[in-house]
């Protein structure tokens, strides 16, 4: 089976500072995985690099199966894959629908959520679907972003700490989110501090020091591991 994203010998550059150190990972279609660290280990700009989004990148990226180091964003965004960036991106002069619609379908990826299906899973936004976008609570404008992706057509998902600072009602609503895209065979790269609402919905866990990787265990493996990660992470 071609892996949804394997990711080999991954160096990445801001400018002059070098923060990617040979970064190794793999993830199979339809497979939820987490990757842990504290803040500043390089976990972000690994989904940045993988959008291209960084500067000099060297190594190989490859989206089931096609190499992407190469490539522009929005070429590697065509091969179906959605980014989800911390800052949200949420225009305040739109309505929550008129932010839903913006994205185009993407036309190498899958056929994307109608706007329907995406109401059934956020019903919170088809309440708010005429409110502004600075109306919108943090948690209805995390759900507007990931629901903005799920319409282009993308099924490989790369989530940048979308839990952060939500109310717990609302990071529920997260959890199921990510609960039922797995369920469809959604591809989903989860950048995550809150280890809580991380661990029972990965499959397998990465986590990196100092931009490189430095463990990779299965869900299986999750309690044999809690001491190195309290060490590592502290949680």
């Amino acid at each position: 089976m071609t892996a949804a994203l394997e990711i080999k010998g991954l160096q990445a550059w801001y400018g002059e500072s070098h923060v990617l150190h040979g970064v190794d990972m793999v993830v199979q279609p339809g497979e939820v995985v987490t990757l842990l660290g504290r803040n500043g280990a390089g976990r972000t700009t690994t989904l940045r690099a993988i959008m291209g989004l960084t500067g000099a990148r060297k190594g190989s990226i490859e989206i089931n199966g096609r190499e992407t180091i190469g490539l522009p964003t929005h070429r590697i965004a065509h091969l179906g894959v959605g980014y989800c960036p911390e800052e949200r991106g949420i225009f305040a002069s739109l309505s929550c629908e008129e932010n839903l619609m913006l994205p185009p379908e993407l036309k190498g990826a899958g056929k994307g959520m109608s706007v329907e299906e995406i109401y059934a899973m956020f019903p919170n936004l088809a309440e708010r679907r005429h409110s502004q976008g600075t109306r919108l609570s943090g948690g209805e404008q995390q759900m507007l972003a990931v629901a903005r992706i799920l319409r282009t057509g993308a099924r490989l998902l790369l989530l940048d700490e979308i839990s952060e600072g939500l109310a717990p009602v609302i990071v529920q609503a997260l959890a199921r989110m990510i609960t039922t895209l797995r369920a469809k065979g959604y591809t989903i790269v989860m950048v995550e501090q809150n280890f809580r609402f991380a661990a029972p919905l990965a499959d397998r866990f990465y986590v990196m020091e100092h931009g490189r990787i430095v463990e990779k265990f299965g869900a299986a493996e999750l309690e044999a591991k809690m001491p190195v990660l309290t060490e590592l992470l502290g949680v």
